[in-house]
């Protein structure tokens, strides 16, 4: 079977809701495909997110100093138009999910904005305290439902991007039954997340394996940035090898006074930058490293914050009490943890691959925004930001009118279950990239993990998902190797061995 519309977006976090809702209320007839791997607006990572949406609003701030923040976030390697296209679009982008729906916390004075990691003032709002995620994806969720224009497609699995001389022109996906189908569309938006679950430890749902990422890749799309995954310096410890997504504690909880000690009380942040928890989260994520390095179990102290911390962040109160304890009077115990790719699909300023007809938004695309480091708040403004401005555009591009049909250039995925021997790849696979390619790196360790992924590569079937996985980790091996110098979340330090069970959650 196969359908044509004018537009298909893959995903429904932030980004891919944000371009789909904007561009079918640009233009009542502009029709719109939305593909779910599961739930519509309920699968991926911006439901979970905590840490809040980056914007100056307040007459103490600007979206000059936004910018400049998220360009000193990033080590100085940031694309600066895309800094600043951002930081000056991010108060309209607010206005605009507030119009939409959205219910930001407010006080007496207006609406709230909290101070977080290497920001210079307060500029992150929240709704519902850590719940600001899931309030923003509810809004986008019920606006994307009452178009008439939208049609979305659950339980379905985008398993190659099809294109016609040189151009993508739709995608073949597989329903939970094991149809398949063709949908046609002179633009394609892959809004399909990162890939933390790469990785042992990640704050990442099970969704985030940098399908979309392959996808376009497989097209002939560049990637760029691949060497730079954030890793989140406070994720919920766990000790279960079955916890395939490590609950996060916001960074937010640093903003309201929230300090990390180790077991002996001795708060460590003092002593290794001028900001201490607020410092960037690649510098915090690394201190935190360190003294678990060094024999040390690390805690977030939170009783500071006393009965507020239930009513601010509700999220990260429940997940302490699941784990039978209370952050009023108990120490949190937090590991660092796989969270955001600040690489992806190279796009320019309007979110366009190097592919014609194929674009990329959200963390899944690379618009050279975040450099080496993301500013927190940045990741959720960006993938609203560009994927809201993506929308439109696209709306009002004049149709091209061909008829549309696959050339057969890109090559299928196989994405039915793995067999068990795939499913020890994977494991290998995610035990690899921890130990070697983490957060502290060296060219020796990552040239070992290299020869470990060619090898890695001979028990796969083609195609697979096991094999696809491991194409991404060799990408960003090979983008480590090639930068040798510590910049951002890529530490290199040649020193010592890396091995295995480095900082283990």
């Amino acid at each position: 079977m196969s359908e044509r519309f004018d537009a298909i977006v893959v995903g429904t976090g932030a980004a891919g809701l944000s371009a789909a809702v904007s561009a079918a209320r640009a233009m009542p007839n502009f029709r719109v495909a939305i593909i779910s791997r599961g739930v519509f607006g309920l699968d991926g990572a911006s439901c979970w997110a905590q840490g809040g949406i980056a914007a100056a609003l307040s007459n103490a701030d600007s979206p000059m100093q936004h910018a400049l923040d998220s360009v000193n976030a990033g080590g100085k390697a940031c694309n600066k138009s895309a800094a600043r296209w951002m930081a000056e679009a991010a108060p309209e982008t607010a206005q605009w999910l507030s119009q939409l729906g959205v219910n930001w916390d407010r006080s007496t004075q207006g609406v709230l904005l909290a101070r977080g990691s290497a920001h210079s003032t307060a500029r992150l709002l929240h709704a519902g305290g850590d719940a600001t995620g899931a309030e923003i994806m509810r809004t986008l969720r019920d606006v994307a439902a009452q178009l008439s224009n939208v049609q979305v497609f659950e339980f379905s699995e985008v398993d190659r991007l099809l294109k016609m001389l040189g151009r993508v022109v739709g995608v073949q996906l597989r329903n939970n039954q094991g149809q398949t189908h063709e949908l046609y569309a002179q633009q394609v938006v892959l809004a399909t997340g990162g890939l933390g679950q790469l990785y042992r430890y990640t704050t990442n749902p099970f969704d985030s394996d940098g399908s979309g990422i392959f996808l376009a890749q497989s097209a002939g799309a560049e990637l760029a940035d691949m060497e730079f995954m954030q890793f989140h310096p406070t994720a919920l410890s766990s000790r279960t090898e079955q916890d395939a997504q490590l609950p996060l504690i916001s960074e937010a909880l640093r903003g309201y006074g929230a300090r990390l000690v180790n077991e002996r009380g001795v708060r460590f942040m003092a002593a290794v930058h001028e900001h201490a928890e607020l410092a960037p989260t690649d510098v915090v994520a690394r201190a935190v490293f360190m003294q678990m390095e060094q024999g040390h179990e690390v805690f977030l102290d939170a009783r500071v914050l006393g009965d507020n911390i239930r009513s601010y962040f509700p999220t990260v109160f429940a997940a302490c009490k699941t784990r039978n304890f209370d952050p009023r009077v108990d120490l949190i115990p937090v590991v660092p943890a796989a969270h955001y790719l600040m690489g992806g699909v190279r796009v320019d300023l309007h979110a366009m691959s190097t592919v014609p007809g194929l674009y990329a938004v959200g963390e899944a695309a690379c618009t050279g925004l975040h450099g080496g480091n993301r500013l927190s708040g940045n990741g959720l403004m960006e993938a609203i930001a560009f994927g809201r401005t993506l929308g439109e555009r696209i709306a009002r591009q004049p149709l091209i009118g061909a008829n549309f049909k696959d050339d057969g250039s890109v090559p299928a995925r196989r994405i039915a279950p793995a067999p068990v021997s795939e499913s020890l790849v994977y494991n290998r696979l995610k035990n690899l990239m921890w130990g070697f390619v983490g957060i502290i790196r060296s060219e020796s360790g990552l040239q070992g993990a290299l020869e470990q992924i060619h090898l890695l590569e001979r028990r796969c079937l083609s195609g697979s998902k096991a094999m696809n996985q491991v194409a991404l980790a060799k990408i960003m091996i090979e983008a480590a190797l090639r930068r040798k110098q510590s910049l951002g979340a890529h530490v290199v330090d040649n020193s010592a061995k890396r091995g295995f069970g480095s900082a283990v959650a």
